[in-house]
């Protein structure tokens, strides 16, 4: 064989897919801080709307706003990791790390109690990331749960 198809695995392979997870990272980071704000307030009754005050009501509708903006902003970010090819085991990483994003529900039970599809996805993220020597959850939170602590780093 000749010379010419030889891949270098370096992080240069995946500059792209790596430029992409950044931009996942802050937004990712900006929903959990809205998610945490707003979970804050269910651990409490919430009066019902024509009982609130209206600073109150401006600061949910605003959590409510944040929030659907930033899921906006993270959409085509999202479509760009998933139709990024990954060329390294780092690139793979921001992969698997998204779709546990994706799929952040796998992570809200023990492993032993989720269904076989869901068991195999995780243990697959899991198995990913640990390989790559990528955090699972870089320490914020996913679609209203999170990763517990220690599955924090696979």
């Amino acid at each position: 064989m000749g010379h010419d198809h030889e891949r270098v695995d370096s992080q240069d392979d995946d500059a792209a897919l790596l430029a992409i997870e950044k931009q996942f990272n802050v937004l990712i980071a900006e929903l959990a801080a809205v998610q945490l704000a707003t979970s804050e307030t269910l651990g409490r009754p919430e009066p019902r709307i024509h009982n609130m005050d209206a600073d109150s009501l401006g600061e949910k509708y605003a959590r409510e706003a944040r929030a659907e903006a930033i899921l906006a902003d993270l959409h085509p970010i999202e479509q760009a990791i998933m139709q990024t090819p990954a060329c390294t085991i780092g690139g793979l990483g921001v992969k698997a790390r998204h779709a546990a994003h994706v799929l952040s529900e796998y992570w809200e039970a023990p492993v032993e109690g989720i269904n076989w599809d869901a068991r195999v996805i995780r243990l697959l993220v899991e198995a990913i990331c640990m390989f790559a020597g990528t955090p699972l959850n870089r320490g914020f939170a996913i679609r209203g749960g999170r990763f517990p602590t220690n599955e924090d780093k696979c």
